[in-house]
């Protein structure tokens, strides 16, 4: 069976005891399975990748489970990448669901506008939502106590969860190894950068020994991390242009993952229907393309320069 994932086996590292790490594609959060202990009723997953992966998450997690019960999903933020899974899982094994609390309402409803999907052109199947994952409140899972931390910038009501007895930190989108996830409440006017900042000098503080990205691979030179994204984060301050920049072009890449490639024609009907994307270029692109559609095209031509995606015949494909 071929799966769009690398399990990555880091058991040697006592802060990943009973932790398997499947680390996904980009178009998918990575997958965080705690292994149950004593007599807890089952495992707990932490994000379930994007709804296109949801059949190769579902597989994965099976695999590892080996037949044992699948309790609880816990999501870190709610961006498609991180919770598609949720309702194949919630089908296959039966699975509770937690989310962090801004947006609990909005899930109840399945308010797309709220949760992004409809804004950003992007995808996520419905699931049902069991119960919140407050800051400050302790979330129990393979025999250890995670703290619920909040993390705004890269989405206001993203958490991370930490076991200070282990020196764990599952930090979604917040810290990668080269980076942090794009700022989007700076792309609709709202201040977040200094958000990211006080959310790297809390990661800092803490006595962290391996992190979880929620994506790329798990790494355990946190200093070094953390010198990166504050260069990555100064460079958008001093320059806010780049980071829209950045982020219509994360909105192009993350489109093509998600429908695997498409004529230039049918981009640019998707950036002229995605209301996210043109807001982006209200604020940042005017200055050098007449249109959102020209804006794309341009971006999506310097993507394909870059090697960050391809042109096969008359097709834009992912790299």
């Amino acid at each position: 069976m071929s799966l769009d994932s690398t399990s990555v086996d880091l058991q040697a590292h006592p802060a990943l005891a009973g932790i398997t790490v499947f680390e996904r594609g980009w178009l998918s959060s990575n997958n965080v399975l705690i292994h149950a202990r004593g007599d807890e009723p089952g495992a707990v997953l932490v994000d379930s990748g994007h709804v296109s992966h949801a059949a190769q998450t579902e597989a994965l997690v099976r695999h590892a489970l080996q037949g044992r019960p699948l309790a609880r999903i816990v999501n870190t933020h709610l961006h498609s990448d991180h919770c598609g899974g949720n309702a194949a899982l919630q089908r296959a094994f039966g699975a509770e669901v937690l989310t962090p609390p801004g947006h609990a309402d909005a899930v109840r409803r399945w308010d797309e506008e709220t949760l992004s999907y409809a804004p950003t052109g992007q995808h996520c199947e419905r699931f049902e939502l069991h119960g919140t994952l407050v800051p400050g409140e302790p979330v129990r899972a393979g025999g250890r106590q995670f703290e619920v931390i909040a993390a705004p910038g890269h989405d206001p009501e993203s958490v991370v969860l930490f076991d200070a007895a282990s020196g764990l930190l599952i930090s979604a989108d917040a810290l990668w190894e080269n980076g942090f996830g794009v700022v989007f409440p700076e792309l609709e006017g709202e201040s977040a950068f200094d958000d990211v900042a006080t959310v790297l000098d809390m990661i800092e503080r803490l006595p962290v020994s391996v992190v979880v990205p929620g994506h790329g691979r798990p790494f355990t030179d946190v200093p070094a991390a953390l010198a990166r994204a504050r260069t990555r984060l100064a460079s958008f301050v001093n320059d806010p242009q780049r980071h829209a920049r950045y982020a219509a072009k994360v909105l192009i890449s993350f489109h093509l993952m998600e429908v695997r490639g498409q004529t230039l024609p049918e981009l640019v009907e998707w950036v002229e229907r995605t209301r996210y994307f043109a807001s982006v270029w209200q604020s940042s692109g005017q200055a050098e393309s007449r249109s959102p559609a020209a804006w794309g095209e341009l971006l999506a031509s310097e993507l394909v320069a870059s090697g960050a995606a391809r042109r096969v015949g008359e097709r834009i494909e992912p790299a």
